[in-house]
């Protein structure tokens, strides 16, 4: 990989279901662009052809991943998007999906579509935008100031709604 691509972190966090669709897509557009990708695969068994690929990343290494990175691509968990953010990062979420066997429900999606509306984040529902979205993050500037309250709002609701079964 040469010097002059541009660094990508794509981090899957450590949630013990495989999220082989997101590395899958991230092999394909590795093989022809000019990204150099690190990936955290964590419990996914894709083994990546055309990116650095470590199941988990010691401490030290992970902070240099994210602190290097032109882009952050993640998981739709909630500490991984608010360290990106924290690093002034532009972030591409992927939120897990039950339909794929990648979490027990949707609730990254919830989570990722709360932080989009508030212009923190561009979120990836469907595997095949990712690519376009990438390109999009190159001149993203993610809206840093405090929502917490809305955002945390939000997500009270989710989990009751979810508690209740909705």
């Amino acid at each position: 990989m040469t010097a002059n691509k541009k660094k990508i972190f794509v981090s899957v966090g450590t949630h013990p279901q495989q999220f082989n669709r997101l590395l899958k897509e991230i092999d394909r557009i590795a093989s022809s662009s000019n990204w150099s990708f690190s990936v955290q695969s964590g419990c996914s068994s894709h083994k990546m052809k055309n990116a650095n690929q470590k199941n988990y990343w010691s401490g030290e290494e992970y902070e240099k991943m994210f602190k290097e990175a032109e882009v952050v691509v993640c998981h739709g968990g909630a500490g991984t998007i608010i360290h990106a953010l924290k690093l002034e990062k532009p972030v591409v979420v992927v939120p897990r999906q039950k339909k794929f066997g990648e979490h027990t429900n949707n609730h990254q999606s919830e989570i990722a579509e709360a932080m989009e509306q508030e212009g923190k984040i561009l979120v990836v529902n469907e595997i095949g935008e990712l690519e376009e979205t990438l390109d999009k993050a190159l001149t993203f500037k993610p809206k840093n100031g405090s929502t917490r309250t809305r955002l945390v709002k939000r997500i009270e609701k989710f989990l009751r709604e979810t508690e209740a079964g909705l």
